[in-house]
């Protein structure tokens, strides 16, 4: 290596040691930490009772308090949903779901439930039972609105997808959009149709699909995307406080009616133009950045684990009803957030190091052995039955 490709190697990197092999940069990464707390932030919100409509929100929507809560706080959790599929979709369209990658993801999650079910029910916080039990131990429960499930049956179809995305051409898959688009985004801003999280995710995914197989010179535009995701953030905000007007003086209408559910035009606009604003930022490679992002899911596994792990984490522990009065509420609700967040990464940083890695490391020199066996005796059954391999 020349002195200047060391010189470039830095600068690519960041630092003095190039990066390892196989790794991200953290442009996306960062993006994927942020869509997390835009998560978390709303379900301090709508998880707490605050949003309900006997809540203090409703009670008020015009106080300084609510309009926080809202603007700040409780208009953003679907936006992230979008955001966070569509990074899955970006990287997953040129790659493949091996069962060590779809062993991660189901031991994570089953991790969760199994665990905090148990502590809940040793603790004396919730009652054994039977049929709960059951429950927690079904990775799938429905495939209506429940992120994880949803999840899980979509991971599953991204073979499939791969397929399709990488067999039409891009007059094909622009027509798709175009039909999606109409049949979910129109649709759903103006008519709010029903849908499920699995077919939904899998339109995110052609739409981030799209934008990593057909690269265009304006979806390199760094400056343009992140003056649109700006201006629909605007947007977006401007939406929630004319809802919240409404709320006051009509009593029936939403106050986050254009951005309350995923596939309504204006959360999609600001999913897409700020994923491709963070796509074209160069940040290079940061250690710290890409390990926080790696357990990102995690945070979701945890905080939003149940309904038992809801009520007993935003009504009973942080009580954010009780202190949606207080004089320093914002500073209380940031730090919430943000302490969950922290808690969360630290618990997944815990578990990824001392049980994730041990035993992946033990099934990658099992799973070899076993491959082998698995070729050989599939060799010798096409050769008794003639079949040349």
């Amino acid at each position: 290596m020349t002195e200047q490709d060391t010189v470039n190697v830095k600068k690519r990197t960041g630092g003095g040691n190039p990066r390892p092999s196989k790794v991200r940069d953290s442009n996306i990464e960062l993006f994927r930490i942020i869509t997390m707390l835009m998560i978390v932030a709303y379900h301090y919100v709508v998880n707490s009772g605050l949003a309900e409509a006997s809540g203090p929100i409703y009670a008020d929507p015009l106080s300084w308090r609510s309009l926080f809560l809202l603007v700040f706080l409780g208009s953003w959790g679907k936006i992230g949903i979008n955001c966070f599929v569509m990074i899955t979709g970006y990287f997953m369209c040129k790659s493949n779901i091996t069962a060590k990658k779809f062993a991660k993801l189901v031991l994570e999650v089953m991790f969760y439930r199994i665990v905090l079910h148990f502590i809940f029910i040793i603790t004396g916080y919730t009652e054994f039972s039977v049929k709960n039990l059951i429950m927690t131990l079904i990775p799938v429960t429905a495939i209506d609105k429940g992120f994880t499930s949803c999840f899980f049956m979509f991971y599953l179809c991204i073979p499939f997808l791969n397929v399709l995305v990488n067999k039409m051409n891009e007059k094909q898959h622009i027509y798709l959009l175009l039909l999606c688009g109409f049949l979910y985004v129109v649709l759903g801003t103006f008519h709010r149709i029903n849908f499920n999280y699995v077919s939904w995710f899998i339109v995110l995914y052609f739409i981030a699909s799209y934008i990593r197989l057909y690269p265009k010179k304006c979806f390199s535009n760094t400056k343009l995307w992140g003056l649109l995701a700006l201006l629909f953030i605007v947007i977006s905000a401007a939406s929630v406080v004319a809802g919240a007007w409404l709320a006051d003086r009509r009593g029936f209408f939403k106050a986050t009616f254009f951005v309350t559910d995923s596939n309504t035009f204006l959360a999609v606009a600001v999913g897409v133009c700020s994923f491709m604003f963070f796509k074209n930022v160069k940040i290079g490679y940061s250690k710290v950045i890409n390990t926080i992002a790696a357990s990102t899911f995690g945070v979701l596994c945890i905080h939003a684990n149940s309904n038992t792990m809801r009520r007993w984490l935003w009504k009973d522990l942080l009580d954010n009803v009780g202190h949606y009065g207080a004089r320093l509420m914002p500073l209380y609700a940031i730090g919430c957030v943000a302490a969950i967040f922290v808690v969360c990464i630290i618990i997944d940083i815990l578990r990824i190091n001392l049980l994730e890695k041990p035993f992946f490391k033990a099934w990658d020199k099992r799973w070899d052995s076993f491959s082998e066996k698995f070729k050989k005796c599939e060799r010798k059954a096409l050769d008794k039955m003639g079949v040349s391999n």
